[in-house]
Formats: structure tokens, sequence, C-alpha cells
């Protein structure tokens, strides 16, 4: 019997051949177990754990491979709600949920909370809003349908633009995080790594496009959920006996309150609305609120997201997908907190307090310049050991102090099991699950931005005679040559996961939700209205996002009537914070601008055809016929 991927009997035996797969890698953990208790070195280990998940990837990437263009855009539209939930729940839990989250609660307390709140929220909107019209408007790309509703070219070229300005910048965050992980597991350099780990995006996006892209990330979630849930699991059992994480992790609240009262931490410092004095701030709710806004509109408005609803079989598994994808999101971000409390005890009990000669490996291994995301920073010259300790004055007294610990934000996961003294099989396992987060993430990202070139861009406005085989040959081109601009990107800029990932949020909720959200909801919406409502929204996002990054004399008085302006200082430059808000948050201008001069351009201006009517009527009902409509449900 034939098992072929993507294939009638594969997907018919779904259910057991993952079940397989997971057993299989059950098994493997259990094999690096043994083999860490028989003495074979770490370095072996994480080799072993790397370069096999990748050639598990690779190989589904090669049997995918096809010649198909629906395979190759839209997976057939074959992929079952269940499967299509958990290949997105991987789409979505990138580098910045894997690794990133946990740290931002470590550091931010309930402040870091607006990400589980804005992106989970989003999925809400997804289902309401958009994934089942989506899929029966019957295209291929999110500039497609911009392109089918507000009339041609000019609106799919927008779209085109603000899709390749939030997923590039979203996927140069994973690849930050992949250059992270095979750095610190392989022992190379981090801009050698970025381009290392590109080659475990690559092997599986470039042959079979969403096809083999599904199935990859399927196969990436259940490595990735199992690496999250375990090192939480153990941690739990060990404080409590009880080993259920997000359950138990208050006990670790409380022993941490304790500890810091005698560390002489500000008390209320975690709470979401404080200034960092432990005091209420109106900025602070602010800056809380504008965040999860810009996160809930994005995760409704990113391309690589809502290109997973196009991939099933009918409108009912598009909207039954999406609630499978919040369970598996679920999962994920309701242990976050508790990884987050279980990894500042083990910092407070198992390093603060301990005398720097006698620190553990870890510090050293994190801490080493290309790397640089741990320090123990109490001697003068510490800087030199640690990088990340530039700046900070220790007291020299050959003990670590709460205040001498640095620990980057993107650290706190993968550097937890270390912390916590678990045996390297975990580690290792924890750094196989953050690698296909953020594999998974950038296939869908990379896919979406050389579906988007080769589509929208060669074969509907340069070439609409190409055939088959000269389409997908410039989509897999275009692919390769924005993977390698975005690795070197990554490794040269090497910032903040979660600081990118949160600017990709804003520039495509104020590009495109409201361009989405009107051309379903508003059907007398012209073509002109949904062109001026994507150029404003986009402008004004990246006007206010490329001003405060970078702001100097010219945008000091191109910006002075607006008032209050607060100047701080992060990402080693002078940052300007309008009103208070932090730039992450820039979508808060941009979104509503969108949606203010679409309604007004759409009020002024000739509606949409009655035959653009009538079909906006037929895709809002989730039975029955679609209106045929020429460059729309034409898939």
């Amino acid at each position: 019997m034939s098992y072929a991927v993507g294939g009638s009997n594969f997907i018919n035996n779904l259910g057991r051949i993952y079940a397989m797969y997971t057993g299989t890698f059950a098994g493997f953990v259990v094999l690096i177990g043994i083999l860490e208790w028989m003495g074979v070195p770490s370095t072996i280990l994480g080799y072993l754990y790397i370069f096999l998940t990748i050639g598990v990837y690779a190989l589904i990437g090669v049997l995918s491979r096809t010649a198909e263009v629906s395979e190759y855009y839209v997976a057939g539209r074959s992929v079952p709600a269940f499967y299509n939930g958990m290949a997105t729940g991987a789409d979505w839990m990138s580098a910045a949920s894997f690794i990133g989250m946990a740290g931002s609660l470590y550091f931010g307390g309930y402040g870091g909370l607006a990400f589980v709140l804005g992106w989970t929220g989003g999925y809400v909107l997804v289902s309401i809003l958009m994934a089942p019209y989506l899929r029966k408007f019957g295209q291929y790309t999110v500039p497609d349908f911009f392109g089918a509703r507000y009339g041609g070219n000019a609106a799919r070229t927008l779209a085109v633009i603000v899709l390749i300005m939030a997923s590039f910048t979203y996927v140069v965050a994973q690849i930050v995080g992949v250059g992270v992980i095979t750095a610190r597991f392989l022992g190379m350099e981090y801009k050698l790594a970025c381009f290392v780990g590109l080659i475990g995006i690559l092997v599986c996006s470039l042959l079979g496009g969403m096809k083999a892209v599904t199935w990859t990330q399927v196969a990436q979630y259940i490595i990735l959920i199992i690496a999250y849930l375990i090192p939480a699991i153990v941690m739990s059992f060990k404080l409590t006996g009880v080993p259920i994480p997000q359950l138990m992790y208050g006990f670790a609240l409380e022993k941490i309150e304790v500890l810091e009262k005698t560390l002489g931490v500000a008390q209320g410092h975690a709470a979401a609305f404080v200034d960092a004095k432990g005091q209420y701030s109106a900025t602070a709710m602010w800056n809380y609120f504008a965040l999860i806004f810009c996160l809930m509109l994005g995760t409704a408005s990113l391309p690589h997201i809502l290109m997973r609803y196009f991939t099933t079989p009918s409108v009912r598994q598009a909207r039954d997908s999406v609630a499978w994808s919040l369970f598996f999101i679920f999962l994920l971000y309701f242990t976050a907190p508790a990884y987050a409390a279980f990894a500042k005890l083990e910092v407070y009990q198992n390093l603060i307090g301990t005398p720097i000669d006698k620190l553990p490996g870890w510090v050293a291994t994190w801490g080493r310049p290309g790397l640089a995301l741990v320090g123990a920073c109490d001697a003068a010259n510490a800087a030199q050991l640690f990088p990340i300790c530039a700046g900070v004055k220790g007291n020299a007294d050959g003990i670590l102090q709460l205040n001498e610990f640095r620990i980057h934000t993107d650290a706190i996961v993968l550097a937890t099991p270390e912390i916590a003294g678990l045996p390297y099989v975990i580690t290792g396992l924890v750094a196989a699950g953050g690698l296909a987060a953020a594999l998974s993430t950038a296939d869908g990202l990379l896919l979406a931005i050389a579906n988007a070139l080769s589509h929208d861009v060669y074969y509907k406005m340069i070439d609409p005679a190409a055939d088959t085989k000269r389409r997908l040959v410039i989509s897999r081109v275009l692919l390769l040559i924005v993977a390698v601009i975005a690795a070197y990107t990554a490794g040269e800029l090497g910032a903040d996961i979660l600081f990118l990932v949160s600017w990709a949020f804003s520039i495509a909720a104020s590009g495109l939700f409201a361009g989405l959200v009107l051309g379903i909801w508003w059907k007398r919406c012209g073509n002109a209205a949904g062109v001026w409502g994507v150029a404003a929204g986009f402008a004004t996002c990246m006007f206010f996002l490329v001003a405060t990054e970078f702001y100097g004399p010219w945008v000091k008085s191109a910006m002075s009537w607006m008032g209050d302006i607060q100047i701080v200082k992060a990402r080693g430059r002078d940052v300007a914070y309008i009103w208070g808000i932090n730039n992450i948050s820039v979508g808060i201008f941009g979104i509503p601008v969108a949606f203010l001069v679409q309604w007004i351009v759409g009020k002024m201006s000739e509606p949409a055809s009655q035959d653009m009517q009538d079909f906006i009527d037929s895709i809002r009902v989730p039975a029955g016929e679609v209106k045929s409509i020429e460059g729309a449900a034409a898939h």
C-alpha cells in the first residue's frame, strides 16, 4: 500500500503515521538518556538532537516534493482540520512563543501576559471575521484576495509590499532563534550558526512548498510541545511533588516573593501597570493595552497564518481548524507562566549567592563572546569575559549578587534546564523544540514571501502566460534569495526576538487588517477605498516606526507638533516614545488611520460593482455555491 506524502492513503492514515512518529521520537529521547548515562559527551548528544530532527524534516520535504501548483501553494486544499490546526500551531508558535514568551514573563511579570492575551485573542478574530470567508473566497495568497477584491494590481502590489515587510521582519526573528540554538549546542560562532540553521529551514519548503511545510509543521509541533512541557513537568514535580506545572506554579511564586524580600527586590514590580519603582503608572497601563491591541489585530492579519486556512478541504473545516489551532497553542501558552516562575526560582535558589569561581560551566558557555546571553558581572573586568556585562559595575566580592547577574530574555527557556541542574537529555530536548518552533514559522514566512513574489508579482502582473514549471522555479529561486538575505540580516542584527516579532505584528495589522475586514464585511467598499486604506495605514505605521527607532534632530523637528516625546536608551540608541507608547506598538497609530481613510474614501468614491457585492454576499453564507466573478473564487 502506498503512503506517498499527501496522497489519499497518507491522508486516511495520518493518525497511525504520526503516532508511529511520536513513538519513535520518544524512543530516540530515551536513547539519548541512555547514551548520557553511559558517558557520551554532551557535544555529541547535541549534534544527534539537532541533526536527526533536521534530517526528519528534510526527509518529509523530499517525500513531499511536488510540481503541482495547487499542492505547492495550498497543499492541494486537502489538509484535515485537526492536522491543519496542529500545523498552524507550529507555524504560530515561533521562536517568540517558545523562546521569548517565558523570558518576557520572567522579566515583566504580569505585564508579559500582554503577549499571551494578544496572540490568543487574535485567533478569535480570525475565527469570527476571516478564516471561513477567505477560504470560500478561493485564492492562493493574501495579496490575491486584495487583487480580486479591490480591482487589480494597485491593491495587490500594496498588499505584497506589506506582506514582505511584515514577514521579513518576522523571519529574521526566527533565524535569530535558530542561530542562538545552533551556536549554543553545536559550539559555533553565531553568524555562521544562522546560515547553518538556514539549511534546516530550506530543506522542506524549497522542494514541496505548502504541501511539504504542512506535514513538516505537524511533525515539528509534536517535538516542540513535548520539549516545552517536559522540563516544566519535571520542575513542578521537583518542587511540589505534583507533575502539573500549570496548576502548581503558585508555590514557586510564593517562594519567589519571600526570596525577593531578602534580596531587596522592590515588591509589586511584577504587576502589569507599575513603573520601575513599583508604583502605578497610567503609561504602563496604556502600553499594556496598546500591545494587546496590536498583537490581536496583527495575528488576524499575518499572511503566513491566513494562508493556512486556504489549505482545508472545505469552509467548515477552515472554521474547525481555527478551534484546533487555539487548542494546540493553548497547551504551550498555559504552560509559559509556569516555566517563567520555575526558571526564576531556580535562578534565585541555585545561582544567586554562589561564589564566582564555583559557577556552573553553562554560565561561561552561554556568556562567551559571539553568543553573550548570560553574564556574571562581579569583577571589574567582567565585560571582557561576558560582553553582556558592559556597563555593569560589580562589587568584586567574589559572590554573585542578583544585580550582578545578567541573562537575556531569549536565554531563559533554553538555559533553564541547565540552571535547574536537569540532565542533558532534557537540555537537548528543549533545544530541539526551540529549533522546531523557529524552523516551522520560518518555513511558513519564507513561503508566504516567495509565493507573493512568484504568484502575485511574477505570474499575475509580469507573465500571466507562464507555465507551471516556470512559476515553481521562480518561487523556489526567490525563496532561496530571501532566505539568504534574512540569514545575513539576523547574523548582523542579533536583536531581541520578541522585539522584532512585535514590529511585524504592527506592520501587518496597519497595512492589511482594515482591508481584510472591510473587504469581507462592507460589501459596498470600492476599489479606491481599499487601495488608500492599505497605503495610509502602512505608511503611518512605518513613519512612526522609523522615526521613533532612529530618533534624531530631523525627527525631533518633524514630530515636535506631537507634544510629549520621551527619549529612552534601547538597543544601543535613543528611541522615542510618543505619548509614552513603546514603539513595538506603533500599530496603534497605523490601524485607526487605515480604517478611517478606507471609510472616508469609501463614502466619497464609487462603490463596489453589483457583481462584487453579490459575490461578497455569497461568501458570507457558510454553505452553498459561491457566485462566479472574474478574478475571485478561481481556484
